[in-house]
């Protein structure tokens, strides 16, 4: 326990280390609000090798300190409510045994842009934001497709250091 705990601690600043070499990424100029999502990647290796409990904990502790130390509240509620939706994507797709790394990232990263836009049309209170969904759908898939392939590659070349869960989603 002793060990999972420790790896979800380095997985924690792998993750919030990303996150802060991503938000160095200057954005694409016509397309606003456009990432890659990189630390996704960890989030989804989490889930398969230490299960939902432990990527749950790694994904907020890297939504919440990344807004503490590089945003704002507007950033937190926006990454939040991107974060759990797709989390909530990301363990329900693993639970099915249906999907790949690639599928389950893809439906991530669409998730994610999804809890946004939700996040966007409660703050600024206008439909309008929905306008935006064609573009943030397809950014969803392709960096989705990304992170997936390197979080399978990662997850191959790592899991002989750890004994993944048969189901990520069971309890300890």
């Amino acid at each position: 326990m002793a060990k999972k705990i420790s790896f979800c601690a380095l997985f924690s600043v792998l993750a919030l280390a990303i996150s802060y070499f991503e938000r160095l990424i200057p954005p694409l100029v016509a397309l606003p609000g456009i990432k890659l999502g990189l630390a996704n990647i960890v989030v989804l290796m989490a889930v398969y090798l230490f299960g939902a409990r432990y990527a749950l904990m790694i994904s907020l502790t890297r939504i919440g300190l990344s807004a503490l130390l590089f945003g704002d509240l507007n950033s937190l509620f926006y990454s939040i409510c991107g974060g759990l939706l797709s989390f909530a994507v990301i363990c329900l797709l693993f639970r099915t045994g249906l999907f790949g790394f690639v599928g389950i990232s893809a439906a991530g990263g669409v998730a994610h842009n999804t809890g946004q836009l939700f996040a966007s049309w409660i703050f600024l209170s206008s439909k309008a934001v929905w306008g935006y969904f064609p573009v943030l759908l397809l950014s969803g898939v392709l960096t989705g497709i990304v992170t997936g392939i390197v979080a399978y590659f990662l997850t191959d070349r790592l899991e002989p250091l750890f004994k993944p869960v048969d189901n990520p989603l069971q309890k300890e």
